[in-house]
């Protein structure tokens, strides 16, 4: 089995729903990103395949669309993943295992996503859930999860569930918030991603940190769901546009090409959880990889696990306090926001910045879906 390695990743601006990218298609922002992947490190050269995380788009496999549009070959295959908001890292995964296989040496994989062009579905008449639709008219956004809920905030009240099993407070709720945008803030200020995001629109920068996100903000804002629910907008990440690729090669391509590369992928894994409590997804996924690897939390230099609730962070915080320095370092989903599909390919762009900030060795990143869902990853830096 060959060793499987990263090359090199890119993202676009992350941009809230019907914001800046409120017109351009999810697979335009793909193909942006594939593209310059493309020419600035493939140098033209075909690669043996394209896969593409994608949650809430048209569908008619997206991932061959785009990979059309960014101007590659007829010839280059493409497919695309929806595991929701674990698309995107469960399509670097993929990718992984072709090459490890020896099914090709270059594979370009991440994911993308256009929340603001999402499309209203409507259920077949035939369908018992037509009825069962919110003005009984087939209607619906959100996909059905599990057999045992149907509702359009399923995601929201998974988390909910969670807060309070877990006996999650306030408190603890709005320590991470406050923590995201600041150390995003931080990370904005001094460039940290510059080098990795490509202009959408002559756009460079993302929407949704706020260096002024406080206590006193945090408190005046409304739940999300019910009074006795602790869940609102500060501690639930944002609904955002936005795409992000990395490049995965073989062993045998960089020795012909003699090129040096950002890391290394160790290993990966998927797992599932209970539906009705999906945050749950991220540490159990995290949790299997690292038992596989015979290894501890506590070897990692770096982790990334996608913050789409604040709920995620202050359980991985109880679990393992004296790590939480090396915890989403540059700043997470509540700052960042999360473009479903795209997020597993950011991630893995800002593991590999994290782990680059503190001359760090090894990193994981882990992402929860719906439907209790997870994939998580393992990775070596290489130091260039």
């Amino acid at each position: 089995m060959s060793k499987v390695y990263i090359l090199a990743g890119l993202r676009t601006p992350i941009a809230t729903k019907n914001n800046r990218f409120k017109h351009i298609p999810a697979e335009d922002l793909g193909a942006i990103v594939v593209n310059s992947l493309w020419q600035k490190y493939l140098f033209t050269e075909k690669p043996d395949g394209i896969i593409a995380g994608n949650a809430v788009g048209t569908g008619g496999n997206i991932a061959r669309l785009m990979t059309l549009k960014a101007g590659l070959s007829a010839a280059v295959p493409a497919f695309t993943i929806d595991m929701q908001c674990a698309s995107g890292a469960a399509a670097i995964a993929a990718g992984y295992k072709e090459i490890a296989l020896g099914n090709g040496d270059v594979f370009i994989c991440g994911g993308m996503e256009s929340s603001s062009l999402q499309p209203e579905r409507i259920y077949s008449k035939g369908d018992a859930r037509y009825a069962q639709t919110a003005n009984g008219d087939g209607r619906y956004m959100t996909a059905q999860f599990s057999p045992d809920e149907f509702a359009e905030d399923a995601m929201l009240k998974g988390a909910d569930r969670v807060i309070k099993s877990y006996k999650i407070t306030k408190n603890e709720l709005d320590f991470w918030c406050i923590e995201s945008h600041r150390r995003a803030t931080a990370c904005a200020k001094a460039g940290i991603l510059d080098d990795v995001i490509v202009a959408v629109a002559n756009q460079r920068t993302d929407d949704g940190i706020r260096p002024k996100m406080s206590q006193r903000l945090l408190d005046r804002l409304p739940s999300l769901l019910s009074e006795n629910s602790l869940l609102n907008a500060g501690n639930s990440c944002l609904i955002n546009d936005g795409a992000a690729f990395v490049v995965l090669v073989s062993d045998r391509w960089l020795k012909k090409h003699q090129r040096i590369p950002q890391g290394e992928i160790l290993g990966t894994c998927m797992a599932g959880s209970k539906p009705s409590e999906s945050p749950l997804g991220a540490m159990n996924t995290a949790d299997k990889l690292l038992e596989k690897h015979g290894l501890l939390y506590s070897d990692l230099d770096a982790i990334e696990f996608n913050e789409a609730f604040a709920a995620i962070d202050v359980l991985f915080q109880r679990s393992h306090p004296e790590l939480i320095e090396r915890y989403n370092i540059l700043g997470g989903a509540l700052a960042y926001g999360h473009p479903y599909g795209a997020s597993g390919g950011i991630l893995m762009i800002h593991l590999l910045k994290a782990l680059e900030k503190n001359n760090g060795a090894l990193g994981l990143l882990s992402i929860a879906g719906a439907g209790g869902m997870g994939q998580a990853i393992l990775v070596r830096r290489f130091d260039s």
